[in-house]
């Protein structure tokens, strides 16, 4: 038999040969030419050229068998090519979107550096985790490294006020650092070491020295302090007057080139008036004076709008942008109550704070100790901030509530003022304040440097204007809250019972008859203040 197998027709080789060519050219669509790709190209040559000696190798004895493996390397191949093309496509892809980032289109905001702030002094900003100026400090910041004008900084509470006004004051002193060279005043001897606190982080890159000095310290001690000239004084009115009237010539105020009224609106008035007339006499007439506060009053306007001396240009006024005074993570919420029971509101709701704020402040437990008040009789651990409390005494609630020791912090109007205390989640106001600019003041304990807060105010019927009075201020309407008055009825035994033991123990320390002679001083300073 012949073997029709080895029996090939030159027609049948011209055939061939016709037809290989195609399939190079199936091959060769599959590599569309790639500029940057040089491997994937090099893979693809090498594919083609593999077919190539393959089918010029025309054994005519394994014709059948030469037609399968053409096929079957054509098919590895164009597989082989396409996912190489896919990977090398997607990879080029991604280095492009490296190479060149996207723009957002948005305006960049100012930064430290380029408000002017030093390299040291930018260190210290990053070892207390700022990195990005408020609106109050990239305003108030320029105008105070230029030194040609006053200023006047008004802000929410919480918005960074005392960093507008310390990093100009530490970057001019490491020019001239010598004397007494910058006076802070505040209303309160709290806010006064919190102040000086921040000054010493920011400063110690250029070893700046504080004094704090405030009333129910020792007086020889902060004489001491302040013969060795410190570079910056944080103080209250009335204790620095002191020293200076008692100051035989050790030191004074010769050299200051700052003057800060810090809550500003709450040093201009009567209270503070004289002390301040005799500061004003004291100080240097050329200084810069800052002024800053969350609150404008009339007086804080008039000195904004007053023309100013003949060597001095007009203050440097920044004003909030919202007309609210309060600050948008802040709900507020106020609660209708009884006169006669507000206790048992109050244990209710520290019992039972609202759910939004319990992750806000957690304190760890423990034992409550003899209590000598209202709410620890009620075996809820307290702390109270007030003026009957000595120095030592007020700094001790404040650290161990700072610490979360204890979880409800009982305070007058004293720890309402610039005092930031980190994760408050409730300020809940006992009453009303009388003068509508302290609610924003206490409420602003809560809700700082954006974050969230609660304050509920307890409202009698005696309050409704003073409500009225407190929306108009803030342009913001409170919101009723509910509780069930059932539940809250419940424990009304439990609290009156308390609220007796309380009253017994404040009448057998006395308290009445401290008050009156408290009250017999206040009256007499007010008569040596008026000749």
């Amino acid at each position: 038999m012949k073997n029709n197998s080895t029996h090939v027709s030159v027609d049948d080789l011209l055939r061939r040969r016709e037809e290989r060519p195609k399939k190079r050219r199936r091959v060769s669509e599959l590599n569309p030419p790639v500029s940057d790709a040089s491997s994937g190209s090099e893979i693809a040559e090498g594919g083609e050229q593999d077919f190539l000696d393959n089918g010029s190798e025309s054994n005519s004895g394994v014709e059948s068998i030469g037609e399968v493996g053409v096929e079957d390397n054509l098919i590895s191949s164009k597989l082989d090519v396409e996912d190489r093309l896919q990977s090398f496509s997607r990879r080029t892809q991604r280095k492009s979107q490296q190479v060149v980032p996207q723009s957002t289109g948005l305006p960049q905001g100012p930064s430290f550096a380029s408000l002017g702030i030093s390299l040291s002094l930018l260190a210290a900003l990053k070892t207390m985790s700022i990195k990005v100026p408020t609106e109050v400090q990239a305003a108030c910041i320029p105008a105070l490294l230029a030194g040609k004008q006053d200023c006047i900084g008004n802000a929410k509470t919480g918005s960074g006020k005392t960093i507008a006004f310390a990093l100009p004051i530490l970057q001019r002193l490491s020019v001239d650092p010598y004397g007494i060279f910058a006076l802070v005043l505040t209303p309160t001897r709290e806010l006064a070491f919190q102040i000086a606190e921040q000054f010493a982080v920011l400063g110690s890159p250029l070893n700046v020295r504080t004094a704090v000095i405030v009333g129910g310290m020792d007086m020889m001690a902060q004489a001491l302090e302040l013969g060795n000239r410190p570079h910056i004084v944080v103080a209250t009115p009335g204790r620095i007057v002191d020293h200076l009237r008692s100051s035989s010539g050790e030191w004074d105020l010769s050299r200051v080139k700052f003057l800060v009224l810090d809550e500003a609106d709450r040093l201009l008035t009567s209270t503070f008036s004289p002390e301040l007339s005799y500061l004003f006499n004291t100080l240097p007439k050329q200084r810069q004076t800052c002024l800053f506060t969350a609150t404008l009053t009339p007086a804080i306007e008039n000195l904004a709008e007053a023309p100013p001396r003949p060597d001095k240009q007009k203050p440097f006024v920044y004003r909030m942008r919202e007309t609210i005074e309060t600050v948008s993570t802040l709900k507020q919420h106020y609660i209708l109550v009884p006169s006669h029971v507000r206790e048992s509101y109050l244990y209710y709701l520290l019992c039972n704070p609202p759910e939004s704020t319990i992750h806000l402040r957690q304190a760890p437990p423990e034992p409550v100790k003899s209590g000598k008040s209202f709410i620890k009789t009620l075996m809820i651990r307290s702390t109270a901030l007030h003026s009957r409390l000595t120095q030592r005494e007020r700094l001790s609630s404040l650290s161990l509530f700072r610490a979360s020791v204890v979880p409800v912090l009982v305070s007058t109007d004293v720890g309402a003022r610039g005092l930031d205390i980190e994760d408050v989640a409730v300020v809940i106001n006992w009453d009303l304040p009388n003068e509508p600019e302290e609610y924003t003041h206490r409420v602003g304990r809560t809700a700082r440097a954006g974050k969230g807060g609660m304050a509920i105010s307890l409202v009698t019927e005696r309050d409704e204007e003073r409500v009225l009075e407190i929306e108009n201020r803030i342009k913001t309407k409170l919101e009723e809250m509910t509780v069930p008055e059932d539940k809250v009825l419940d424990k009304l035994n439990t609290v009156s019972t308390a609220k007796r033991l309380a009253n017994m123990e404040l009448h057998d320390s006395n308290f009445g008859k401290r008050e009156e002679i408290h009250k017999i001083k206040q009256a007499t300073r007010g008569e040596v203040g008026e000749v």
